[in-house]
């Protein structure tokens, strides 16, 4: 590990935590030679997936661009970003578990889970999140699927009393 301000590859560990999320852990580290402190994070290193594209194509999976989209859902909305990592994180877990032995995860698999959590945080990122992952061919579809959406909320409320 070398020292972000001088380079230098000698320092020590000052302080060890497990992360929020407890996918990582945080070191505290002290260069030995100019003294300054900085953090490093270690995280497990998992198996690389490829993400099947609706066109059949392959890309690296990357968490970052569900956090991107989540994050651009979630936008001017009361959700913060310890929320968003938590979701992430989530959706990173159930993809491990699920796709262990398989390197191939189908990307309408991963949108799948990203509505599912953000229906239970937010409705309207929910439905920012389904309009741009579900494509819908014009505003008839979208609003049939708003109504769906509003039907299925008033028949929960309804269940709950």
């Amino acid at each position: 590990m070398r020292c972000p301000n001088c380079g230098s590859g000698e320092n020590k560990v000052v302080d060890s935590r497990v992360s929020d999320s407890a996918n990582s852990i945080r070191r505290r580290r002290e260069c030995e030679k100019c003294g300054k402190r900085f953090t490093s994070y270690e995280t497990i290193e998992r198996i690389s997936l490829l993400v099947v594209k609706k066109d059949g194509s392959r890309q690296a999976f990357d968490s970052q661009k569900i956090k991107n989209g989540i994050i651009a859902a979630t936008e001017k909305r009361a959700v913060s970003i310890k929320q968003i990592d938590a979701i992430v994180d989530r959706i990173e877990a159930k993809i491990a578990e699920n796709f262990q032995t398989d390197q191939e995860v189908p990307s309408s698999y991963i949108g799948e889970l990203a509505m599912e959590e953000l229906r239970k945080i937010d409705e309207v990122a929910y439905v920012r999140y389904a309009a741009v992952y579900r494509q819908f061919k014009d505003i008839s579809t979208f609003f049939e699927f708003v109504k769906n959406l509003e039907k299925e909320i008033s028949d929960l409320d309804a269940a709950e009393q």
